[in-house]
Formats: structure tokens, C-alpha cells, sequence
């Protein structure tokens, strides 16, 4: 095994696919479903004048590119951050920075150009300038993450912050000036990212259930580390019971939106997947977290995105 800090070249040939899987790139999906609800959502609700934002591929571009870029940028910023903590966790002494698949020099350039690229994406949006103005503080919180274990229990919750960015950007990429006459304008897709927020971070205190002792023993900062792991499986079904309230309370607070039964039934569905998350894992038994991780969340996601498409636009 070649230690996390040793010299090490990378070959350009599976460098890439290797990269990719130290993010777990397949994840991206958790997030941008919720981006492009809000993209639609945007683009259903009348303006103050009445008429409607003009649908605009290189807006819908734009989403997916910043959108793949920031996520990118940020979770190799968290492996390059990290990498010695994962080294002493066993179950994170297998990534690709620890073992040496891939060497610091890479992941640090592959983040650069993630970062880049993302601020460069938001040139598709002119001439709205707001996502261009915002680039750098959304880069910045978001990779401020990676340092927030280190001192608060709480950051589950700016992991979902971080996520909750992804409705609100997208709606301010598409109705910046509406959002800089009328602040209000923003409610639905913070309402939507407040949902995000509260999905993400209750999933996440789950996952983080698995390294409840080794956080204990480093003083890593985690809701497991302390509450124990009972305690934070209660919180995490407060946040995800959250996440169905604030689901709920989206029509009535956004009504030009139109959501009708269609978004009523899905609430209803994803209450009962979320259940059902919560039933596969106990604290006596966390050997199914990966299942309730990635194909739970990944079913509520996407079914999330076709249930509100659904009702916008079909129904």
C-alpha cells in the first residue's frame, strides 16, 4: 500500500475513471433532480408582470454544467482534505488518495478545473449577472464543508445547506432580475432547498452512524459522536419528518405554481420511502445503511423530479 503523501504520477490513461469514482460521480443525482425542479418551477411561475420567464436551452445547460462542475469541485476538495482522517478510518482506508491510486497533484488539478469551469459555465446565464457574482461564495461554502467536522456536531446540516444551494441557484439563474426586484420571489425554491437541507442532512447523520467510535476517538464533531447512534436516528427521522412538512406547506406558500393531487400523492410516497429507510436500519444493525443511503435516496430524488414535472407541465 503506497502511503496518502507519497510521491506519485498518475497516468492520464483511467486517471479520469478513477477520479470519478473517488467522488462517486453517480451521486450527483441526488442533487440535481431538485436543481431541475426548481429550473421548471421557474420557469411555470408568472412574473410580477404576468408573463412568463422564456425557456432557454443554454439555462438548461448551464444548470447541468455548474451543477456537475460544483459538486465535482467540491467532493475532491473533501478527499484531498480529508485524506489523512480516512486513513486512520478502516472504512475509508480503501480511497483513492489513501492507497495511492491517485496522487494529491491530480486531485488538486482536477479541482481547479472543476472550480473553473464552473464559474465559466455561469457566463450561459448573461446577461444575468447574479450567477457569476455569486460563483466564488457558493464555491466557498460549499467546500467549507470538508473542515466543519472538525468543530460542530452540526455539520450534517451544512452538508445540506450546501445542497439546498442547488434549487436556489437554479431558480436565480433563470429569474435574476425577478429575484433583485422582489426578494419574495425566492420563497419556492427556498422552501424546496429547505426540504433538501433537511432530507440530506438526516440521510447523512445516518451514513455517519457507521464511524460513530472512530469520530468518538478522533473528536471528530458528528451527531453520532454525540448523541450516540440512537440518539441519531431520532434526529435524523426529525429531519426527514421535517423534510415531508416543509414538502407540504410548498403549495400553499407558492400557489402560482398550480401543484396539485399529482405533488400531494408524492409527498405521500416519498413519506413512505423515507419510512421505509429508517426501518432498514436499527442501532443494533447498521449493516444495511448503503442500501437506505443510495437506492432509497435515489428513488425519492428522481421520483421527486417526475412527480413535480408531472404536475407542472402534464397535468
Amino acid at each position: 500500500m503506497t502511503p496518502a503523501n507519497s510521491a506519485h504520477t498518475d497516468r492520464p490513461k483511467g486517471a479520469l475513471r478513477r477520479i470519478l469514482e473517488m467522488i462517486r460521480f453517480s451521486h450527483t443525482l441526488f442533487a440535481l433532480p431538485f436543481a431541475l425542479l426548481a429550473a421548471a418551477m421557474a420557469w411555470t411561475a408568472p412574473l410580477s408582470t404576468g408573463a412568463r420567464v422564456e425557456f432557454r436551452w443554454q439555462d438548461l445547460l448551464g444548470i447541468l454544467i455548474c451543477m456537475v462542475t460544483a459538486r465535482s469541485a467540491a467532493m475532491a476538495f473533501n478527499r484531498l482534505v480529508d485524506r489523512r482522517i480516512d486513513a486512520g478510518n478502516p472504512r475509508t482506508a480503501n480511497r483513492h488518495l489513501v492507497t495511492g491510486e491517485l496522487g494529491v497533484a491530480a486531485v488538486t488539478w482536477f479541482t481547479i478545473g472543476c472550480s473553473a469551469a464552473f464559474v465559466a459555465a455561469t457566463a450561459l446565464f448573461l446577461p444575468n449577472r447574479l450567477p457569476l457574482w455569486l460563483s466564488a461564495p457558493v464555491l466557498l461554502f460549499l467546500c467549507g464543508y470538508s473542515y466543519t467536522k472538525r468543530f460542530t456536531s452540526l455539520a450534517h446540516y451544512w452538508l445540506g445547506a450546501a445542497l439546498m444551494l442547488s434549487p436556489v441557484c437554479a431558480w436565480i439563474a433563470i429569474r435574476g432580475a425577478e429575484v433583485q426586484r422582489h426578494l419574495g420571489d425566492l420563497t419556492p425554491p427556498a422552501l424546496l432547498g429547505l426540504a433538501v437541507m433537511l432530507w440530506v442532512a438526516g440521510f447523512d447523520i445516518i451514513y455517519a452512524c457507521q464511524d460513530q467510535a472512530f469520530d468518538a476517538e478522533r473528536r471528530l464533531k458528528s451527531v453520532p459522536s454525540r448523541l450516540g447512534v440512537a440518539g441519531a436516528l431520532r434526529v435524523a427521522a426529525l429531519s426527514h419528518a421535517g423534510m415531508v412538512a416543509v414538502l407540504a406547506c410548498l403549495p400553499q406558500a407558492a400557489p402560482q405554481l398550480g401543484f396539485g393531487w399529482v405533488y400531494g400523492a408524492g409527498i405521500v410516497a416519498v413519506a413512505l420511502l423515507l419510512l421505509y429507510e429508517h426501518a432498514l436500519v436499527r442501532s443494533d444493525d447498521l449493516t444495511r445503511v448503503n442500501t437506505a443511503f443510495a437506492h432509497v435516496n435515489m428513488v425519492i430524488s428522481m421520483g421527486l423530479l417526475a412527480i413535480g414535472l408531472a404536475d407542472l407541465w402534464w397535468t
